[in-house]
């Protein structure tokens, strides 16, 4: 059995020198030659119903099917471990993916535990896709669940708070019910939610497994009865990933375990030298803060995002963001550039206001910048508040 390391620099790559190239080739094509009425016809009843690519067959059209974006597929589906992947145009597309596989057969119940992001927070809340949400704290669940219930949705970490949240006693608590991981944080590199019971794997691939900021990507890592309904709807709803973003996504893979261990040691540092600085009351990393001892257990390393609360509320948090010179005051995450934002006026501003994360937190991205550079830039913005 291979490392993930390995895993991550070959997987769907295996053909490549069959093929005579190095670098996995990029099909943009939108519509392709159909060898003849029939054959054309039945491969795209196949595609268009959820079916992988028959053997032989006419990828027919774009949206039902690339080759580029299957390689990136084959390839999560081997770090997470599960027999398939669905990438889409972005993260939310693939959670509203989901969210309409698990409901077509008239469930329509979901419950969900807090926090989330922002935008899944967002769209549970609206009910905008005909869903009725029950939030619930972890214990809570079992007895949330109803006959209805079509889905448990639950983050871990937990953005932008790191909540940790035990996978195994989740999916006991769940039962027949399928349970979905947003594992966006933590990257397969330090969990696999499907080894603890998780049914569904959600990436936001824009963050860590693309890494550098530049596509936009989503996708579900599950088995293949899941990938089936999960292929229907992308093809249906038109929301398949564009091939560059493939590509480029799979290229991220080949280093997203340098780049997440990197980056871990360097939040790792920072959240010490935070928790002694008076101008921060507290600070929210999992290398800090794990009284179930999930870090070591399910997660293989505490990861790369932290967070932390100022002295001074909103207004000394506000100004720490834009006192920052080094490190970016934007949003997103997993990048290899450090980002810094304050979630409860962005990326959970919708969010209800009993869910709001706290005024005063600061949510932190680290990237590959010396850790040094990094605090002394937040010393001095934190001097600044």
């Amino acid at each position: 059995m291979t490392t993930v390391d390995t895993r991550a620099v070959h997987a769907g790559r295996e053909d490549l020198t069959a093929l005579g190239v190095h670098v996995p080739p990029i099909d943009l094509s939108t519509t392709n030659p159909l060898p003849s009425i029939d054959d054309g016809g039945d491969a795209y009843q196949t595609l268009a119903t959820g079916g992988p690519l028959p053997t032989g067959a006419s990828a027919v059209y774009q949206r039902l099917w690339n080759p580029t974006v299957a390689r990136f597929e084959t390839a999560l589906a081997e770090l997470e471990g599960t027999a398939e992947a669905v990438a889409y145009a972005s993260g939310m597309a693939a959670l509203t993916a989901a969210l309409l596989a698990a409901t077509r057969d008239g469930k329509r119940h979901l419950v969900a535990v807090r926090p989330l992001y922002g935008g899944t927070d967002h769209v549970l809340a609206t009910g905008l896709l005909g869903t009725e949400v029950s939030w619930a704290h972890p214990d809570q669940v079992a007895a949330a669940i109803r006959p209805d219930t079509a889905l448990v949705i639950a983050e871990t970490p937990a953005n932008p708070t790191l909540d940790l949240i035990d996978i195994a006693a989740l999916a006991d608590a769940a039962g027949p019910v399928p349970l979905l991981i947003d594992n966006t944080v933590a990257t397969p590199i330090l969990q696999q939610p499907t080894r603890h019971g998780a049914r569904l794997v959600l990436h936001s691939a824009t963050k860590s497994i693309g890494g550098h900021g530049d596509v936009l990507a989503g996708a579900i890592a599950c088995d293949a009865e899941w990938a089936a309904r999960l292929r229907q709807v992308r093809a249906l709803t038109g929301a398949i990933l564009h091939p560059l973003g493939g590509y480029l996504l799979h290229r991220g893979l080949q280093t997203l375990p340098l780049r997440v261990r990197a980056q871990q040691a360097g939040a790792e540092k920072l959240a010490a030298w935070l928790s002694d600085q008076p101008a921060v009351t507290r600070v929210h990393h999992p290398g800090l803060d794990d009284p179930a001892g999930l870090v070591g257990r399910q997660m293989s390393g505490p990861g790369s995002l932290l967070a932390f609360e100022v002295r001074g509320g909103a207004p000394a948090a506000a100004a720490v963001a834009s006192a920052c010179r080094l490190i970016t005051h934007a949003v997103s995450l997993g990048g290899v550039d450090t980002l810094i934002q304050h979630p409860a006026s962005l990326t959970h501003r919708p969010v209800e206001a009993d869910a709001k994360p706290d005024v005063a937190l600061l949510r932190l991205s680290v990237g590959l910048e010396d850790p040094e550079d990094l605090r002394d830039d937040l010393a001095r913005a934190l001097a600044a508040s």
